[in-house]
């Protein structure tokens, strides 16, 4: 074996330039790898401490809270008027889980220039990682999470919901259900900004008990993540394959669309079941959260149709031209002066999820970049049903773009670990907020319904049932 060249041309190595070590264990293999090039170590350090830190960052935020409450007390017991406290903020800081890969992305960084160098560095980030999906997010969430948008999909599920009294437990079997299967036309991101800003109002407003709030995160994110499956241009792992394999519309939905319909009816109804009485109880209970009482201030006139019109013509282009920044940034320019003119029929955009959901993002895609030396002979080790297992467990680490875009690099993979390795990945896309590119905009638009934030371990649990139904759809009707 040879060193390979530390240059910005070859940073990271080709999967296919490590030698092949025929019969070799894993643990022989990975050693190898680390051998030729030892770099990998130090950033698949650094990415498992930046999950580590996803993990435990609603940790961080309780704690921000506690120092502040006892920076206000020795405050007041001095006769001092109350402060932000530093160490309170910066906790605070930390504990911003869409922040969390872009701070660990800035310590990659600079391992990258004390290793190398900074044109390695610089390469890297401007050549081999792409920010489009980042990029597309932040605006596509921006236009989706707009009133005229909103109120459009808000009266289209309401239609659904009338048919069972417009009750709080029927706009959440409504949303449930058929916002997730948008997702396979207007883009997941998009599905899931509607979903999440819908819950809200018509759910999360209402106070619901801890375990009902996130039993519906988890069946969102799991819905949302399988439902993008109808078609082979929406959910991003589905599109990351889609061209390589030659998987088309028609392929996609008689494969994977029906399957994971089935699977978003059994999980909604399944937990509709199981809090049946809590659904039927927040009838009682009224929206009195300030947010919702200035929604609907801003509801009080009437949007016209050709502002609605225009709104949907901006998100549709969005969508079409999504793997082209330079139309669609600048499409969000030109909606944004159209916000602007139209001010009268607005409520005040928030740009503040959709950037920091685009930062989320952009730090992900920054690390999983150089984790492919370790996934990849994974995934080229297992067959059929563990591929399927290993790729739903790896999605949970990992954006599952990534697992399902290393898997069209494994040399001689036949259509039955094709199957595998994406049903498996879009089935893990509900268990952490970093499975699945649209999480983090859910969570970013839900977490203030959290008292604490999001804990990632009562997400993983939430989504564990709906995990199980969607496994068992792909794995049960594989025909």
């Amino acid at each position: 074996m040879t060193d390979t060249p530390a240059t910005a041309a070859t940073f990271p190595p080709p999967l296919d330039q490590y030698p092949v070590h025929a019969g070799a264990s894993m643990v022989d293999v990975l050693a190898a790898r680390l051998d030729v090039f030892p770099f990998n170590g130090v950033a698949t350090t650094i990415f498992i401490a930046a999950v580590v830190h996803t993990l435990t960052a609603h940790r961080f935020t309780a704690l921000s809270h506690h120092v502040q409450h006892e920076s206000d007390r020795r405050r007041r017991a001095a006769g001092l008027e109350t402060a932000p406290s530093v160490a309170g903020e910066l906790l605070h800081f930390l504990g911003e889980v869409e922040v969390v890969f872009g701070l660990w992305a800035v310590a990659l960084v600079a391992a990258m220039v004390m290793w190398f160098d900074w044109t390695t560095a610089r390469e890297y980030l401007t050549v081999s990682v792409n920010f489009t999906e980042a990029m597309f997010v932040v605006v596509v969430m921006a236009i989706a999470a707009t009133q005229p948008v909103v109120r459009l999909a808000e009266r289209a599920v309401g239609k659904l919901a009338e048919l069972g009294g417009s009750t709080p437990g029927a706009w959440w079997l409504s949303i449930l259900i058929t916002g997730p299967v948008l997702g396979s036309f207007i883009t997941e991101p998009a599905a899931m900004t509607i979903c999440a800003l819908l819950l809200g109002r018509q759910f999360y407003a209402r106070r619901p008990r801890t375990a009902l709030k996130y039993a519906t995160l988890g069946l969102l994110f799991v819905n949302v993540s399988i439902g993008g499956t109808l078609t082979h241009f929406a959910a991003p792992p589905v599109l990351m394959v889609a061209r390589p394999f030659g998987w088309d519309l028609g392929f996609m939905a008689g494969t994977f669309g029906w399957k994971a319909c089935l699977a978003i009816i059994g999980a909604t109804l399944l937990y509709f079941a199981v809090f049946r009485t809590e659904l039927t109880e927040l009838a009682t209970r009224s929206r009195a959260t300030r947010d919702e009482q200035v929604t609907a201030a801003a509801e009080a006139g009437e949007i016209p149709g050709w502002v609605v019109a225009v709104h949907v013509v901006f998100l549709a282009s969005t969508v079409a031209l999504a793997h082209y920044p330079v139309f669609f940034i600048a499409g969000f320019l030109f909606f944004l002066g159209f916000v602007q003119a139209t001010a009268p029929y607005q409520a005040p955009m928030d740009l503040r999820a959709p950037l920091l959901v685009g930062f989320f993002l952009a730090g992900l895609v920054t690390h999983g970049g150089l984790q492919g030396w370790w996934i990849a002979p994974v995934l080229g080790r297992l067959t059929d049903t563990p591929l399927f297992i290993g790729a739903t467990l790896l999605t949970a680490f990992n954006d599952n773009a990534l697992i399902t875009y290393l898997a069209t690099l494994v040399p001689n993979l036949d259509a039955p670990l094709r199957y595998a390795v994406v049903a498996g990945a879009v089935t893990g896309g509900g268990l952490t907020v970093i499975a699945n590119a649209p999480n983090p905009a859910g969570q970013a638009l839900l977490a203030k319904y959290f008292d604490g934030g999001v804990s990632p371990l009562k997400l993983a649990a939430a989504a564990a049932l709906p995990t199980v139904v969607a496994a068992a759809a792909f794995l049960l009707l594989r025909f």
